[in-house]
């Protein structure tokens, strides 16, 4: 019996379209049919949300992510992933407040950089994320040292998020100085800590190991439905 996703979304719509795009897709790589999971997608406001995030109304912003995993509990999920890395700084308050499993996307990329034996991850994303905690602190458990950008790239990384990726707009200029900014670094690779970042670039842009926390999030999501925690 499949467990039922519930896709806490809307942060951006674009992400969130892309979340359910890549569990289905993933799910008919692996088995050729249409037995999908059962899908239940709430979307916030956007706008909103991203208000409390600039403004650290961090108690309204988890309250705010708390009404969607409600909805989304009492519309039958059997478990959310949250389809944006900016939530999961609240995510261990978040989980106390919830009555089914939520699933970490900073988990989902630390199993894979420890799968691949990465020791120092450059952190990409917006830039609360980037100058939020909850990336480094998580990825201490795996034994893996997180940097980020300096003030003038996060800047311009989260200028080309806001203003091009999440209304699914990808400039070829924006791709060249995203490159620049990661090939400044000496990580082992690069958590594209934006769930829009990997409408920019992908694996054959870069000799650069990047660390789709999209992907792998949606990968551990389809796994926990289908029941098989071995590959969580």
């Amino acid at each position: 019996m499949k467990k039922k996703i519930g896709i806490l979304g809307g942060i951006s719509h674009t992400s969130t379209i892309k979340y359910y795009q890549t569990i289905m897709n993933l799910y008919y790589e692996r088995f050729g049919n249409y037995y999908y999971p059962e899908i239940i997608i709430h979307s916030l406001d956007f706008q909103y949300f991203t208000d409390l995030e600039n403004e650290l109304k961090l108690q309204e912003y988890e309250d705010y992510i708390v009404y969607s995993i409600h909805c989304l509990e009492n519309a039958g999920a059997d478990f959310i992933i949250m389809a944006a890395n900016s939530p999961h700084s609240v995510l261990s308050n978040v989980i106390k407040r919830a009555c089914i499993p939520i699933l970490s996307i900073v988990d989902a990329v630390g199993v894979e950089a420890q799968k691949k034996n990465l020791k120092k991850l450059l952190l990409t994303g917006i830039k609360y994320t980037m100058q939020s905690d909850f990336y480094k602190s998580g990825m201490r458990k795996y034994g893996i040292e997180v940097i980020t950008p300096n003030d003038a790239e996060q800047n311009l990384i989260n200028q080309i998020i806001f203003q091009e990726l999440v209304l699914d707009n990808m400039l070829d200029k924006s791709r060249e100085n995203f490159l620049e900014i990661i090939n400044r670094y000496p990580a082992d690779g690069v958590i594209l800590g934006c769930t829009e970042l990997p409408l920019l670039l992908d694996n054959k842009d870069t000799r650069i190991r990047l660390l789709n926390s999209l992907n792998l999030h949606c990968e551990m999501a389809l796994n926990y439905a289908l029941c098989d925690s071995s590959r969580t």
